[in-house]
């Protein structure tokens, strides 16, 4: 019996998944639940799709979609560029796409198409880019939208008394619908951490891969976990999302 692993956001960085796919010694018996934004960010972000791709054709995949995912993704059915995409990380990943051909691009089309909002294993465990606002859970979210780009889930979990106990009026209804819950989106840096985060029943798999963090990847069982190198020393040559106009914080 494999492992269950969780990967956080790669945004480009190819040479940090193969690192850290390495350092987790991935097999075949392995399941791979990816919480989505593969792309925008370092140079390679057309490489990562293409070979997530042909990795799931021999490997138990769970992709899920986040907001720069669709962001691609309209892109591609469109060919519409908005602004805000591009002014974060969307042009690294237009200009990663120079060589394709068509019927290349309708391929990745599809395996972005084909990307879940979120995922809920047999063991209550629930697996989500962003959040989600609704207390009756995700399958009850009015905005859809919110799956992609809530953080008010990860805020109340950060926030949260460590004393308050799950049987108290006052513990968040959202946390108590869930054993646990994954989540990408928000850079743990942001509250100055390098490494996978838990708060509440929540673990924050963002470890700020697209700026100057780690990819990362956690055993959900036993929670160990494996990380690359920071993203910028194996792209000594590029600047990834560090030089956002509109910053970590927002998008």
């Amino acid at each position: 019996m494999g492992r269950t692993l969780v990967i956080g956001d790669i945004h480009g960085g190819f040479k940090a998944l193969k690192q850290v796919f390495e350092r987790a010694e991935i097999t075949k018996e392995d399941r791979l639940i990816f919480l989505g934004d593969y792309v925008d960010g370092w140079s390679e972000s057309s490489q990562v799709i293409r070979f997530l791709m042909e990795f799931s054709e021999k490997q138990e995949c769970i992709f899920i979609k986040g907001n720069h995912d669709a962001w691609c993704e309209e892109w591609m059915s469109t060919g519409e560029r908005q602004d805000v995409w591009l002014f974060n990380g969307g042009k690294s990943t237009v200009e990663s796409y120079n060589d394709y051909s068509l019927e290349d691009l309708a391929l990745h089309l599809e395996f972005f198409q084909r990307m879940k909002n979120y995922h809920v294993d047999d063991q209550n465990r629930l697996f989500i880019h962003a959040g989600y606002s609704s207390m009756h859970g995700p399958e009850k979210e009015i905005y859809s939208s919110n799956y992609r780009w809530d953080r008010t889930l990860w805020e109340t979990a950060v926030a949260m008394d460590k004393e308050l106990a799950k049987n108290s009026e006052l513990y968040p209804k959202r946390l108590l619908l869930y054993n646990e819950i994954f989540i990408g989106h928000t850079p743990t840096l942001d509250i100055g951490i390098s490494h996978p985060v838990n708060k509440a029943n929540v673990w924050n798999m963002d470890i700020g891969a697209a700026f100057t963090g780690s990819l990362s990847i956690m055993d959900v069982n036993t929670k160990e976990f494996w990380q690359s190198d920071p993203l910028p020393t194996l792209y000594p040559d590029e600047k990834g999302r560090n030089n956002d106009s509109a910053g970590k914080q927002t998008l």
